[in-house]
């Protein structure tokens, strides 16, 4: 019975690190999308920064202000296909967590279990003084 209570003891505690291993992939993956997200209302706010200077101007800087515009808002929309995967992956990334963490309770409760049943089992066992019992023969099995 020990061995068993040992085993289980092992498994939950392997149990806590994979939920462990999972949670921190899980938070990696929302801060992820989080800085992605952030990124991309940079962009939106450096977009709308962009002004022609006050007074007379050329036709090149226009030029120039026009492209970078064109290339921001190019950046900004190619950043919405990139946070609806890592908002997928996150979500991937939180149901592992959560059926990591699933399997840690019930390793834990079969741990519990276990040594529940190792005790009563201790406890039902005659306790034995250490000294040798004569054991009665009858007399027709004496050799």
């Amino acid at each position: 019975m020990n061995r068993v209570v040992k085993q289980r003891a092992r498994i939950a505690r392997v149990r806590r690190l994979q939920h462990g291993l999972a949670a921190s992939a899980a938070a990696e993956a929302v801060g992820q999308v989080q800085q992605l997200e952030t990124n991309q209302a940079r962009l939106a706010r450096m977009r709308g920064e962009l002004r022609p200077a006050i007074g007379p101007t050329n036709g090149a800087a226009l030029a120039r202000i026009g492209e970078l515009a064109m290339r921001l808002d190019s950046a900004r929309i190619g950043l919405g296909r990139s946070i609806e995967n890592a908002r997928s992956l996150a979500q991937l990334r939180e149901s592992e967590r959560l059926a990591a963490r699933r399997d840690q309770e019930s390793a834990e409760k079969l741990q519990k279990a276990a040594r529940a049943a190792a005790e009563a089992l201790a406890e039902r066992r005659p306790l034995r003084s250490g000294r040798i019992r004569p054991r009665l023969v009858d007399e027709g099995e004496n050799r």
